[in-house]
């Protein structure tokens, strides 16, 4: 049985701008991944395997966010395109756009790199709870205010 934990965090301005940039470089990523397979298969007629590591070097910009993330990206990607080739109605994939509501990405835990602690009084400032387990998912989501 699988758990989920939700929770509201409120990052101070150097953690809000990693989220930010991590939160670009995952969607720059699927994006010009999705791009690299339309281009690969409309020339060839076959699929493409691509990896995130492979655009570090002409984008090392890329060096600098969660590695995690942005592999969780690429077989987010490949479960996609999979899917649309198994079964047509399922859609082909989209591209991702910056102007949603919401913004995401899947992570995972390794060695403690996600650490969850309780703030002061009471209030839970940064992270709410402390997990026992060494592994797991996280789904990091921002929700851009309206109005």
């Amino acid at each position: 049985m699988n758990k989920a934990y939700k929770f509201r965090l409120y990052p101070n301005s150097e953690q809000m701008n990693l989220l930010t940039r991590t939160f670009g470089c995952v969607r720059f990523i699927y994006n010009k991944m999705l791009g690299d397979k339309i281009d690969y298969y409309h020339e060839t007629g076959k699929k493409l395997s691509n990896m995130p590591a492979q655009y570090k070097e002409e984008f090392p910009w890329l060096k600098e966010v969660d590695s995690l993330a942005l592999a969780n990206a690429q077989l987010h990607l490949q479960a996609a395109y999979r899917n649309y080739f198994r079964s047509p109605k399922s859609g082909f994939p989209k591209f991702k756009s910056k102007h949603r509501h919401q913004d995401s990405y899947t992570t995972n835990n390794q060695k403690g790199s996600i650490r969850m602690e309780e703030v002061g009084d009471g209030v839970d400032k940064i992270v709410a709870y402390e997990y026992s387990i060494q592994s797991f998912e996280a789904v990091v989501s921002l929700f851009k205010q309206c109005g």
